[in-house]
């Protein structure tokens, strides 16, 4: 990693919403939609982040400076880079799970709390954890995500944290905290490829075409799901843009908390206020899935859609309807991406009903910077032996996969 001839300066600011949304997003660019600045700074704006959520954010940007700490442009300037850094006082909504790691310092007597992380809030979504400007290339683009990167281990001790975890980074991330000698954690998710594996044959042309690359017992089972929903009254249809009103949206939060209240393990991270005022700043993004029995609506699907990629992120239902889900979460969505030539559909953590029909497992990775040298050496040791089981538990899956054309 060579040094680059740039100087930077590099602020912390508390809150996404202090700093120029057009300059962060010029960064984010063709990155997931849930790293723009609309969905983040509403996370703040409607309390679902902030120091009472356990997410206090502290946004890390880069600049270039003269080498005597001032800004080049000065304010008219564009960031160079930039990190969503947020102290956590606790480990929900991440689903990089480190309970355990707490459990381990508390009882070696070092405390956990507060901690750092660099992600976005409750969304276990892979994206661009060290965000830098397109036109910077090569050794000059890693350097700088270096030198955040140390900004942010250095702010960790100075802050009294225990650590940073860098969690859902891309895998072309991944050498860059291997060169700082970051440990990795790898994790699994089911994702679904359109056409995948497929060579020649490309993308699926229809529904039906992605059913025909099952065996036989797999198709005929998806089949008989969707056909007694169809049976028994029940449709889909997909809402996007100025399709999605005040109405839509208050039942898509009223779908979000039934889920949450249903299961013991349930927390309700989101607003009503973030549900209703998420249209106002990424409408074009939004994809739901309504469900309706008999034509009323009784369950659905929150999505976000961007590029060559469909997010599936919350489901509910006031009633109780077989195979609503799978319809709802899976089937509609698949239908859906075919038809638009979306690549993948990433349906977020768990699920492995989704494997059954046709997402495939899927590596994630984070990286973990421990202040304590003690839990540092621990923990890499946790996490070679967790690697080797992951692949396994891959190539497992990979083999024993519910096509006949493995």
């Amino acid at each position: 990693m060579s040094d680059t001839p740039r100087n930077y300066k590099i602020e912390i600011h508390e809150g996404i919403r202090r700093i120029d949304g057009a300059k962060w997003d010029a960064l984010v660019e063709g990155e997931s939609p849930f790293l723009e600045y609309g969905f983040l700074s509403l996370l703040e704006e409607t309390g679902c982040t902030g120091e009472e959520s356990g997410w206090f954010p502290m946004i890390f940007v880069a600049t270039e400076s003269d080498g005597d700490g001032e800004d080049i442009e000065g304010d008219e300037g564009p960031y160079l880079g930039a990190l969503p850094f947020y102290i956590k006082t606790n480990s929900a909504g991440e689903f990089v799970f480190d309970w355990g790691w707490a459990d381990a310092a508390y009882r070696a007597g070092i405390r956990y709390y507060p901690k750092g992380v660099v992600a976005v809030p409750f969304t276990p979504v892979t994206g661009a954890r060290v965000l830098t400007a397109k036109n910077l290339h090569g050794a000059e683009r890693d350097a700088l995500g270096a030198a955040m990167i140390k900004t942010a281990m250095g702010f960790a001790e100075q802050a009294g944290l225990s650590s940073v975890h860098f969690n859902f980074i891309p895998e072309h991330e991944t050498e860059l905290f291997k060169e700082l000698g970051l440990p990795l954690r790898y994790g699994m998710q089911y994702h679904w490829y359109n056409g995948r594996e497929r060579g020649e044959a490309g993308p699926y042309e229809d529904f039906d075409d992605y059913l025909s690359r099952f065996r036989s017992k797999k198709r005929a089972n998806i089949r008989r799901e969707r056909r007694k929903l169809d049976q028994a009254g029940v449709t889909s249809r997909v809402l996007m843009g100025e399709d999605i009103d005040e109405a839509i949206m208050a039942d898509m939060f009223e779908y979000y908390r039934d889920t949450v209240q249903k299961f013991f393990y349930g927390r309700q991270y989101l607003t009503k206020d973030f549900f209703m005022a998420l249209p106002d700043v990424m409408r074009d993004r939004l994809h739901f899935v309504i469900m309706s029995l008999d034509g009323k609506d009784f369950g659905g699907t929150f999505n976000l859609y961007k590029n060559d990629r469909l997010y599936g992120r919350y489901w509910g239902a006031t009633e109780e309807v077989q195979f609503a889900h799978f319809e709802a979460c899976m089937y509609t969505p698949i239908e859906w991406a075919i038809e638009h030539g979306v690549e993948v559909f990433e349906p977020g953590a768990g699920g492995e009903h989704k494997y059954d029909r046709g997402f495939e497992p899927t590596h994630t990775y984070s990286a973990h910077y421990l202040v304590d040298e003690r839990l540092d050496e621990a923990i890499r040791g946790v996490l070679a032996q967790e690697r080797a089981s992951r692949d396994l538990q891959i190539e497992h899956l990979s083999k024993e996969n519910p096509f006949k054309d493995t």
